[in-house]
């Protein structure tokens, strides 16, 4: 499959994936006679599963990770287990962090149909709660 296809399939643009060749998180494909990149018909599964995980707020590097677990990991099982680890730990916090969330709104919409005077904004006070530093951590 030529690069404009499998950017079309996928969703992406073609630098996007020459990107993520240079990064390593899609294999350069073979070329054919012509020239033209090859890539083989699962990239469209392994591109979609990148875009999406961005999309969840995975970065990058965590994406590499995960893909470098899936392909057998670390030579060391202790090793794979704690990146493993390490990645669900992180994903809990953001789940708790999301319900959190989820609660200030509801109690925020709760709050709609009282005067002006009396109405707060529980999400700014969940938000200004955190530790420093924790949500910008999360986003990088």
């Amino acid at each position: 499959m030529r690069t404009s296809q499998l950017a079309e399939q996928a969703g992406v643009n073609s630098e996007t994936l020459r990107y993520y060749e240079r990064r390593g998180l899609l294999e350069q494909p073979p070329r054919t006679p012509g020239g033209y990149r090859d890539y083989p018909v699962d990239a469209v599964g392994l591109l979609r599963f990148i875009k999406r995980a961005q999309e969840l707020g995975i970065t990058l590097d965590e994406i590499e990770e995960l893909l470098h677990l899936d392909t057998g990991g670390p030579d060391s099982c202790d090793t794979a287990r704690a990146l493993a680890e390490a990645r669900k730990a992180d994903l809990d916090a953001r789940i708790a962090d999301l319900q959190r969330m989820n609660a200030s709104l509801e109690d925020l919409i709760d709050t709609c149909d009282l005067p002006r005077s009396d109405r707060h904004c529980p999400l700014l006070e969940a938000i200004q709660n955190q530790p420093s530093g924790e949500l910008a951590r999360r986003s990088e």
